[in-house]
């Protein structure tokens, strides 16, 4: 693994092997305290951040390595400069280069002119960072994550694509409900089936939401993504996204036992805050802080390979 772009570009192994090593470098974190000593990141943020920002900058540190923020005063990517030229700059000070962008050309190109690994912290196609530390969370609370039903209701973006994709990937059935209008690409949805069909698991992309089905776990996002906010009459929008809530009512008619949330949750609108709050069922929390041990998984292993 040399860079770490899209959850399409790794082998089940490979997600297997990041996902245990996440979880020893949770449960110990001292064994890996020295794994980044010397090393340090540069984090490139187009887009505004809480979780990513902190569990880069913490996780980086936990490893004992040095991060350096590089926020929008730069501009975006490509403007002041070619990202080319700016891949290569950062590659003469950094060992690492983290990058949270607007687009996933960009993330392409600092990989492929740049000399040091690059990790994609989000992108307007993927959000390979938390899917991983998603399955992660699953791993703790399913033995066997081939017997998991996860299904993503809501809007069709970058996370729904990266879980559909590392779902397919690791044979975990998936069903994604998306009002019509708001699903994902043909090509995303062509790479979900490809993938769900060599692994062996069920793919099912649908507008009804009576299609759901039984699910062990249910999974949503805000209805307008960042950046998105002004682009339609949101009154509008909210009518029509208002059945594809997720609420106590419609984990119980799947008969989930858990939900999922990557934050940050618009409440009342795509979650109840009553589910959300939920310390019986929500693990959104838990999902929050292991994004930073998916990380710190990612960083180790993109390092010592």
């Amino acid at each position: 693994m040399n860079h770490y772009l899209a959850d399409d570009q790794l082998t089940k192994s490979q997600i297997e092997s990041l996902i245990s090593l996440a979880i020893e470098i949770k449960n110990a974190p001292h064994n890996f305290n020295q794994v980044m000593a010397g090393k340090s990141v540069a984090m490139i943020f187009e887009k505004p951040s809480l979780r990513t920002h902190v569990s880069f900058d913490m996780g980086i540190n936990k490893l004992g390595g040095h991060a350096l923020y590089l926020g929008q005063q730069n501009g975006k990517l490509g403007e002041r400069e070619r990202v080319s030229d700016y891949a290569k700059n950062l590659s003469c000070y950094a060992d690492l280069i983290v990058a949270r962008v607007f687009e996933h050309q960009s993330i392409k190109e600092l990989a492929e002119h740049g000399s040091v690994p690059v990790i994609n912290a989000l992108c307007d196609v993927y959000h390979p960072c938390q899917s991983l530390a998603d399955f992660v969370t699953l791993a703790e609370h399913f033995d066997d994550l081939s017997t998991v039903k996860l299904a993503y209701v809501g809007d069709g973006n970058n996370v729904s694509n990266s879980l559909m994709l590392m779902a397919a990937i690791l044979g975990v059935d998936f069903t994604l409900v998306c009002p019509e209008g708001y699903g994902p690409s043909q090509t995303m949805l062509n790479k979900a089936e490809q993938l769900a069909e060599q692994s062996g698991s069920t793919f099912i992309f649908t507008t009804d939401m009576n299609k759901l089905g039984k699910q062990s776990v249910i999974y949503t996002d805000t209805w307008v993504s960042m950046g998105n906010e002004g682009d339609e009459d949101k009154n509008a929008l909210l009518e029509k996204f208002h059945p594809y809530q997720v609420n106590h009512a419609l984990m119980d008619k799947a008969q989930a036992s858990l939900v999922m949330h990557c934050q940050p949750a618009h409440l009342e609108e795509e979650i109840t805050t009553a589910l959300f709050d939920d310390e019986n069922k929500s693990v959104i929390f838990q999902q929050a802080e292991n994004r930073m041990w998916a990380q710190c998984a990612v960083l180790t292993s993109l390092l010592i390979d």
